[in-house]
């Protein structure tokens, strides 16, 4: 006799030893919100006759294959009133269900956050989800909740420094992290220097990080996913939401365009602390804007469209010095269409773009570069049965790659225009995956994706000497750039080089019992395009190219164990993984490596090959006045880069130093607490091990210029990086009848104004003539207040 219970409010159900009938029958549907039927990612469905369950996917799509017979279905999600019905199934039946949100209680704050690992008996991990009603209860810079800072209190996610963009995951880099908002690629996750991040939380709808036993369905990158998608907008009611603050302020409008067919979301973001800084007399300038938009129709119960896009810009500038700008933004045209109760599907054609530029007024000049890509994918989900569902999919990117454009700012400069050679690439990917219960104990994950990519032209391609683009000076011991001996053209659309990899994936699930499971993983990824930087942190002027005969794709292989338990009902939970990651074809850079607006980027690089490995510890307090999590990691990241042959030393003779981005020790403490129905409080305390750092071991002078003399790759470290941040939520009328409702927001960022080193500088003390280092800081204490408003 099969037991099942509720764990957190999540349904996790053992495998029936009923002996079906021969006649089987589908239940399907869709699960919304009752207000504005926005679908719901994540929705249980429970059959208790049959301790049989299934969630909803992406597009809040549910399948379940059942016996002739009479069953109660029970659907429920976290911070929603459960529902339950009777329903006689002789034949194929369409049910959908509609969800009312809880009120809100003073009693039981319950936290959504990794709803996914809560799932005991699930063959996920590696996974976390955060709700965006966890993330408005964090503290953010400003008084703006951030959906990055707060993935960033996840175990296994770091950020290089103060002030940088990005993230890093379980030791990987930056440009391992393929980030999707409605499935379209963005580039850079930023805005003002990781002040901000480029998604606005009022539009979020769902976001899932993915560090390890990631699906067969993505690819192209060999570090994390991170899966967001946009609201679809209330079809019922119009609504407005936004937030007037310190330094930017924000709009959202959704509503019907035809009520219960079709609805539309525009949201709003724009800073104006540009404005002051003009004001007070500043002549340097920094602002960013983004537009969130979307629109879907319902054609009928098998069909829905969706359009989806994004744009945003950054704009930064510098007295008479210097401007740069870059922004995201991309279009997605998507269709949904039902094939039966056991086939769905979804078809994307996406645009996405990333633009980058600078202005050196006192040079003259205007640089310029991007990246297109073109991305077409359908991919589709067949539920088998109860015990199979399988997906299997293609999706295939054309890419431009424009390196630099470079012109004179005006008549007076001396630089004289150029295009750096533009580079073209296609990547195409065809997969399958299943996810099925073997036992009642068992689960499995398995899938295999063959991934294939392209080099074409139209490109000038150089050729050098023993097809090495970097050359070994064995009189001065170093690497040197390769000088070519000729040059192949490459018509438009011809092949210049090609890859192809197949990309096994697997997870397995034992559930000990309700409570407690051992899960395991591994996964094989490839990624074929790459960032060219030679800096900790993402910069907006870093370039991205395409895999070449030079510059070879990445491989990594990535394994994992974890330990999932649940406390008290689901009150308390523990998650523990232990992983080790290795990855081949690592792009190193030479000693004294230019990057930027380098026309043979080959000239500076090296392929060598990255480790990671490390343990991971969270333990939540998921329900009550306080919720929350304590998270720590420790791990290592490495590279290595070995000499070619036995005459060639390598990159730091040839022996594993730490990688940027390496993080020995992570430790973040997150609480939210409920006092009253008008007061709730949350607090974030971070603390990193500092990051790596090349620090100078001698100097010497050379026509009176002195010059630092720099030792072995990394092996210093930058001081611990920590700070406090706290936040206060006052809402004046809570349990207001009127729809205008609304909430002020009290946040301190960095409370005891920890001067947290972006960099060290080294120079010479002009007064005692005496080398010294400085640190950089950029951000200190920064208080905030917000009004946000509902209407």
């Amino acid at each position: 006799m099969m037991r099942y219970k509720i764990v957190g409010m999540v349904l996790f159900t053992g495998i029936s030893c009923v002996a079906y009938a021969q006649d089987k029958f589908t239940l399907s549907g869709t699960i919304t919100i009752k207000t504005n039927t926005e679908t719901i990612i994540g929705a249980s469905i429970f059959i208790p006759e049959v301790k049989v369950s299934t969630v909803t996917n992406a597009y809040g799509f549910y399948s379940i294959t059942l016996p002739k017979g009479a069953y109660t279905i029970v659907v429920s999600y976290v911070g929603f009133e459960s529902i339950e019905d009777s329903i006689p199934l002789t034949g194929n039946i369409r049910k959908n269900f509609s969800m009312v949100e809880k009120g809100k209680t003073l009693d039981e704050v319950v936290v959504k956050y990794n709803k996914a690992a809560n799932n005991i008996r699930k063959p996920e991990m590696s996974v976390n989800k955060l709700s965006i009603a966890t993330i408005k209860k964090m503290p953010a810079v400003m008084g703006e909740v951030d959906v990055l800072k707060a993935i960033l209190q996840l175990p296994g996610v770091s950020t290089g420094q103060e002030g940088a963009t990005g993230f890093n995951v379980r030791g990987g880099s930056v440009d391992g992290n393929l980030v999707l908002l409605d499935e379209a690629v963005v580039y850079n996750t930023s805005h003002l220097f990781g002040f901000f991040s480029v998604f606005n939380s009022d539009v979020i709808k769902d976001l899932k990080l993915y560090k390890g036993g990631i699906p067969a369905n993505f690819g192209g990158r060999t570090s994390s996913v991170l899966d967001i998608y946009q609201k679809e907008g209330n079809n019922k009611e119009y609504h407005a939401t936004g937030g007037i603050g310190a330094v930017s302020s924000r709009l959202l409008v959704e509503g019907p365009i035809v009520k219960d067919k079709s609805s539309f979301v525009v949201a709003g973001r724009s800073s104006y602390a540009h404005l002051f800084m003009k004001l007070a007399g500043n002549d340097n300038s920094i602002s960013f804007y983004d537009l969130n938009a979307k629109l879907n129709y319902k054609i009928n119960e098998n069909n829905r469209i969706y359009l989806s896009g994004y744009f945003g810009k950054d704009n930064m500038e510098f007295s008479n010095f210097f401007t740069n700008n870059y922004g995201n933004s991309f279009i997605n045209l998507r269709w949904n269409h039902h094939f039966s109760d056991k086939l769905f599907s979804n078809g994307s054609i996406i645009y996405s773009k990333y633009d980058y530029g600078l202005k050196i007024k006192y040079v003259g000049i205007d640089w310029a570069s991007d990246i297109h890509n073109y991305n077409l994918k359908y991919d589709l989900s067949h539920h088998i049965s109860s015990q199979l569902v399988l997906n299997y999919g293609i999706n295939s990117i054309y890419y431009q790659f424009n390196p630099g454009t470079i012109k004179p700012m005006d008549a007076k400069s001396p630089i004289n225009p150029d295009q750096i050679e533009r580079k073209y690439a296609w990547e195409n990917a065809v997969y399958v995956s299943a996810e099925q219960k073997l036992t009642k104990r068992v689960s499995l994950n398995y899938g295999l994706r063959y991934s294939h990519f392209q080099r074409l032209g139209e490109q000038h391609v150089n050729n050098y000497a023993n097809n090495q683009a970097v050359v070994f000076n064995r009189d001065l011991q170093i690497y040197e750039e390769g000088k070519p001996i000729s040059t192949t053209h490459y018509g438009k659309n011809k092949k210049i080089v090609d890859f192809g990899n197949l990309e096994p994936r697997l997870a397995v699930s034992y559930a000990i019992n309700d409570d407690q499971s051992i899960k395991a993983s591994y996964n094989r990824m490839s990624q074929y395009i790459h960032l060219i930087s030679n800096t900790a942190s993402v910069s907006p002027l870093d370039i991205w190219a395409p895999s070449d005969q030079f510059l070879k794709p990445e491989i990594l292989d990535q394994v994992a164990l974890g330990y999932f338990r649940n406390f008290r009902n689901g009150k308390y939970s523990l998650e523990t993984e232990a992983f080790y990651k290795k990855i081949s074809n690592k792009a190193d850079y030479i000693d004294g490596a230019e990057l930027i607006a380098h026309k043979a980027i080959e000239q500076v690089l090296l392929n060598g090959e990255g480790r990671a490995y490390g343990l991971e510890v969270m333990l939540r307090k998921n329900t009550g006045k306080l919720t929350g999590w304590l998270s720590y990691t420790l791990s290592r990241a490495e590279q290595r880069t070995p000499g070619r042959d036995a005459s060639e030393p390598g990159i730091n003779n040839g022996q594993w130093y730490r990688a940027n981005y390496d993080k020995t020790h992570h430790l973040s403490l997150t609480g939210a607490y409920q006092l009253t129905k008008k007061w709730s409080f949350g607090g974030i305390f971070t603390y990193q091990t500092g990051k790596a750092a090349t620090y100078p071991i001698g100097k010497y002078a050379y026509q009176d210029i002195t010059i630092a003399n720099y030792g072995e790759r990394n092996v210093n470290s930058l001081p611990a990086y920590h700070h406090l941040d706290l936040s206060a939520t006052y809402t004046p009328k809570p349990d207001s009848k009127k729809r205008w409702k609304g909430e002020w927001v009290f946040s301190i960022y960095n409370v005891y104004n920890r001067g947290n080193a972006a960099s060290i500088m080294y120079e010479q003390n002009r007064e005692t003539g005496l080398s010294e280092a400085k640190r950089i800081s950029i951000f200190g204490i920064v208080p905030s207040v917000t009004y946000n408003f509902r209407f």
